[in-house]
């Protein structure tokens, strides 16, 4: 049997040890397209920050772990796959047949339609190669403009801070971590934020991006010739002898001027844009597996064609909350993916109840989080308790006496009991009102309804 596991993260990594553990006599082939050991992106803010170097990223830290397992990595794209002959075409020529294929492609950055955004200067932060230019670029005092503040963005901004950079950070929506926290959370990480000297952005986009320097548009005119010697070869030349008004003088400071909604124009030394990411799919395109924003796949990571799964952010499955099919691209979903994808594929057929949304970010040392269905439910009811001069705020949320959802910033302690409240879909029975009344008895009703349930 020849597995296939497209994509070097982590659902691509753990995927193929959990093969090598279910079948140690088939042959494993792991395809990742970056020119480097399988590593984590989820490291790169480490090494922003030099905390660690660039072996520090890497998923397995082991000489030879690979090869141990007979592993065998290639690092090629793959354009295409063609299910009807079992064959993926690579984009360094030639094919890889396949007898069961994982797509663990991952995410790729979105970047927004903003005129200029291919120039020098204007990076994402999502790979290797792109954390090698950031660290040239931000330097401590160097302007920089980071475009998104979102989850990523919120990461990649704590390491530019930690830089030392002089930072603004711009985002479309009306608050930070939109997709993570309510207005009033959100709220609280911007106030925080600017306490620690970042400029932040809200409701503003961009909407142009312009490099002068070294731009023959805005390269100083030649200096018209002075004395009589000019005023003879204007006169040559058929120039009138008015002076032309000498050319400004090329701008020395820094090169890239980004124009906001506003009307402002924020100049940057380097531009970072974290606008968001979506499923890397476009190799299945054509290929008959059923798309929607990422691999449309079953409780058992099977794909519509039959061989093909697929695990982590590439694939779009149950949501254990909702029962609709959704996308959660975080790690601890991914590695978790991986691992069962794998079972399956063996033939140790394994049952997945979904995956289950759910955050925790550090932003320069104010720590969030959000559960389930942070946003709340139709006829529900919340507990809310908000403490804006200390960044403390707990919001529960429940349909009928079980917690569906929840988000918490600066309060850590309960980031475990939450989650396994949410999960287990615990009765909370008569601890229901008394959450109402105090949210942070969490800690009470959990142990009170385990013991009772256990």
């Amino acid at each position: 049997m020849h597995y296939v596991v497209v994509g070097a993260g982590p659902a691509g990594v753990i995927a193929c040890e959990a093969l090598r553990k279910a079948d140690p006599e088939g042959q494993i082939t792991l395809v990742g397209d970056e020119p480097e050991p399988p590593y984590s992106r989820m490291a790169i803010p480490y090494l922003l920050v030099e905390d660690i170097d660039e072996a520090g990223t890497h998923l397995r830290k082991e000489a030879g772990h690979f090869e141990k397992l007979r592993i065998d990595i290639r690092h090629d794209r793959v354009l295409s796959v063609e299910p009807t002959q079992k064959r993926l075409d690579l984009g360094g020529g030639g094919t890889l047949e396949y007898d069961k294929l994982l797509i663990a492609t991952g995410s790729k950055p979105m970047l927004p339609p903003i005129p200029g955004a291919d120039s020098p200067g204007v990076h994402t932060c999502w790979t290797l190669a792109d954390a090698r230019q950031i660290l040239d670029l931000a330097k401590p005092g160097s302007k920089v403009l980071l475009i998104g503040a979102g989850f990523i963005g919120s990461i990649i901004l704590e390491a530019l801070a930690a830089r030392k950079v002089d930072l603004t950070v711009v985002e479309m929506g009306d608050r930070m971590v939109p997709r993570m926290m309510n207005e009033t959370a959100g709220g609280m990480i911007k106030a925080w934020c600017e306490h620690k000297g970042v400029r932040v952005l809200t409701e503003t986009s961009v909407t142009g991006i312009e490099y002068r320097r070294g731009d023959s548009a805005t390269a100083p005119a030649e200096a018209p010739r002075a004395g009589i010697t000019g005023f003879f070869s204007r006169l040559l030349s058929g120039d009138d002898n008015t002076p032309a008004t000498p050319a400004p003088a090329q701008d020395s400071g820094p090169p890239l001027h980004a124009t906001l909604n506003t009307g402002e124009t924020v100049q940057a030394d380097l531009i970072i844009s974290a606008a968001g990411v979506k499923p890397n799919v476009d190799l299945l395109r054509g290929s008959g597996v059923d798309i929607d924003r990422g691999v449309l796949i079953n409780n058992y990571f099977q794909s519509s064609v039959p061989d093909i799964y697929a695990a982590g952010d590439a694939a779009q499955g149950k949501d254990f909350s909702t029962g609709s099919m959704a996308v959660h691209a975080i790690q601890p979903t991914a590695a978790e993916h991986g691992r069962i994808a794998a079972q399956n594929m063996a033939g140790h057929a394994t049952y997945y109840a979904g995956s289950f949304n759910m955050n925790v970010l550090d932003t320069l040392g104010l720590v969030s989080s959000s559960f389930g269905l942070w946003m709340g439910v139709d006829n529900g009811q919340q507990a809310e308790l908000s403490d804006p001069d200390r960044y403390r705020y707990m919001n529960l949320q429940f349909q009928d006496d079980v917690m569906v959802g929840a988000t918490t910033l600066g309060l850590t302690q309960h980031v475990g009991v939450l989650r396994g409240l949410i999960q287990g879909q615990t009765p909370l029975g008569p601890w229901k009102d008394r959450l109402l009344q105090d949210p942070t008895r969490i800690m009470e009703a959990y142990l009170d309804r385990n013991h009772a349930y256990g």
